[in-house]
């Protein structure tokens, strides 16, 4: 959020730190004073953070229980989002709510003219490639495979479009593995790269895919390509989702389990050939 246009100011949150760094963050969100609170995120955390705020108006994600976990006299408005709803679904939500039938959300994230060159050179040498966004790190239900992520890596370079990996540290294992097996060059940015890198990069890809990746894939506000490649339920993700992968239904589909108890059905009827055609028709 560093350098957009509609903020005065960010405040982060040292996480690493831990409780020390919370309770200086909640003084300097007090210090802020500000006259409303948008609390999205429909956790504890984030409604004490509305709560210390002050603001003599606050909208939560559920209201009713915003107010009973801090004891808020303060009038809380409720935005109508499911519970299963993504922060895709809360943003509608909030246009709704606040009577923005007609607005449409832009996510209006910028980067600054330094921050293009980097991505210009670490995205050198290819043009309008297509992201494999890793969440090895995450549960194991939702991976897929080395050997099919590297089948698809091939597959697509025998179309002229070239492939890039992108996750964080945990995930530098599993990219390593997918450029070892896959016979095409594949470009792996795995652990090199920060969050408003991916800005730039998204930006310049055609189209990404991976386990759930609705979130993450926006083009200067407008849907890229996206496939959600797993067995979550699409409608949880957010309505950014326009495209998932072929799945075979499991009794427990749509799952939202760390392991998998019956040797990831799902994710291995996710065939190659499925997730390269409807990449293919993405691209056009």
């Amino acid at each position: 959020m560093q350098h957009h246009p509609a903020l005065d100011a960010v405040l982060l949150f040292d996480r690493p730190r831990g409780a020390a760094a919370f309770v200086d963050f909640l003084r300097r969100v007090r210090a802020e004073r500000p006259d409303l609170t948008l609390d999205l995120q429909r956790h504890l955390k984030s409604g004490i953070v509305s709560w210390v705020s002050g603001a003599g108006v606050r909208w939560a994600s559920i209201a009713a229980t915003a107010a009973r976990a801090t004891g808020s006299s303060t009038p809380i408005r409720s935005l109508p989002c499911r519970a299963s709803a993504r922060s895709c679904g809360s943003s509608s939500a909030l246009r709704s709510g606040l009577g923005w039938t007609t607005f449409r959300s832009r996510f209006g994230l910028r980067l600054t003219e330094a921050e293009e060159r980097r991505v210009d050179d670490l995205l050198g040498g290819l043009a309008d490639p297509v992201c494999r966004r890793l969440r090895r790190g995450q549960w194991e239900s939702k991976r897929w495979f080395i050997d099919r992520t590297a089948a698809v890596a091939d597959a697509l370079a025998a179309r002229g479009v070239g492939v890039v990996l992108v996750g964080g540290k945990p995930d530098a294992a599993f990219a390593v593995a997918v450029t070892e097996r896959a016979h095409a060059p594949v470009r792996d940015l795995t652990g090199k790269i920060t969050l408003r890198d991916l800005i730039g990069i998204f930006r310049r890809s055609r189209a990404a895919f991976g386990p759930d990746p609705a979130h993450a894939y926006r083009r200067g506000g407008r849907h890229a390509g996206r496939l959600s490649v797993g067995a979550t339920k699409p409608g949880a993700i957010g309505p950014c989702v326009t495209r998932k992968g072929d799945c075979r239904r499991a009794p427990c589909s749509p799952c939202y389990v760390r392991r998998c108890p019956i040797g990831r059905l799902c994710m291995e009827s996710i065939g190659v050939e499925a997730v390269v055609a409807k990449l293919v028709a993405t691209l056009g």
